[in-house]
């Protein structure tokens, strides 16, 4: 057994005692390499690969990373670190873990369950907007690639003047993929096509978790390697682009004249967070951990 002091629920130096548990058939990682690749997949999503390069270009370029990295290393780290060892070394879950260490904290593991349930909810929305595009993309030309024409009678193949006012990818993306109306006083029905990919979406995510970790750790190896090889991908497409360099320049080119302000700064407190995901469900993945004994 392990005794560790706490200064918790008002009583200075309160001692905890955390005993290994022993042969309680709780289900562990099979290999360190799952159990990094799951850290990684948790921590490096939606929140890093797209709105990471739209804050540090709307706020400064360059400058933005100088705040940005100062609180990565000073509260970022250090809460990510602090929330697997907590959950690892209490091995229970984000609501049991501030249960055990004060029961008037469990409201907190409630709040962080819920705001990523939260989470969940609109990111699989997004994923269910991916899996929409991806099967549309089997069609050549794409369907985003150019205006939709349409026969006006005698009047021959005519294109859509909405479509011609914006752009194609503009007009496919409110009127084919959110299907849009065109005032705020009409509601619309029911949009099937979105409704079918947000079923898929949720369908890949229950077959990834419905045996815990058993299941989730192997598809592991796939979710957390493969969007590295597709950004890859659009990285070596962006270079390839006309005017990359400048934009890239422009985009890290630290804009000195640039103060920010309550804004700016909250944003980077707040992507600090989501960066590493620090929202204790951390040690809900920590707690699947083997246990370590002291040295």
């Amino acid at each position: 057994p392990t005794l560790i002091s706490l200064n918790v629920g008002g009583v200075p130096r309160k001692n905890i005692v955390l005993e290994p548990p022993e042969n309680d058939g709780r289900p562990a990682w099979n290999s360190k390499l799952q159990y990094i690749l799951a850290q990684v997949g948790f921590s490096v999503g939606l929140g890093n690969v797209w709105r990471f390069p739209y804050l540090c270009q709307k706020n400064g370029g360059g400058a933005y990373l100088v705040p940005y990295f100062i609180l990565l290393i000073l509260i970022g780290v250090p809460l990510f670190f602090l929330e697997l060892a907590v959950g690892q070394k209490i091995r229970r879950g984000s609501i049991g873990v501030w249960n055990y260490v004060c029961p008037h904290l469990g409201g907190i593991g409630v709040s962080s369950l819920m705001v990523c349930g939260f989470v969940g909810l609109y990111y699989n929305v997004i994923i269910g907007w991916s899996i929409f595009y991806f099967f549309q993309s089997f069609q050549y030309p794409l369907p985003w690639a150019e205006c939709p024409i349409r026969r006006n009678g005698s009047l021959g193949l005519v294109e859509n003047p909405e479509c011609e006012k914006s752009s194609a990818t503009t007009y496919f993306w409110y009127r084919q993929t959110l299907n849009t109306t065109s005032t705020i006083a009409d509601s619309g029905g029911l949009n099937v096509k979105m409704t079918l990919s947000l079923l898929v979406a949720w369908i890949i995510v229950c077959l990834a978790v419905i045996r815990g970790i058993a299941s989730s750790g192997k598809v592991m190896y796939f979710s957390s390697l493969f969007p590295y090889v597709v950004l890859f991908c659009f990285l070596v497409r962006g270079l390839l682009l006309k005017g990359a360099v400048d934009g890239i320049a422009h985009m890290f080119t630290p804009k000195v004249r640039f103060r920010g302000g309550r804004y700016t700064h909250t944003r980077t407190h707040t992507q600090t967070h989501r960066s590493f995901h620090c929202s204790c469900m951390l040690s809900f993945m920590g707690k699947d951990n083997p246990w370590l004994p002291e040295r």
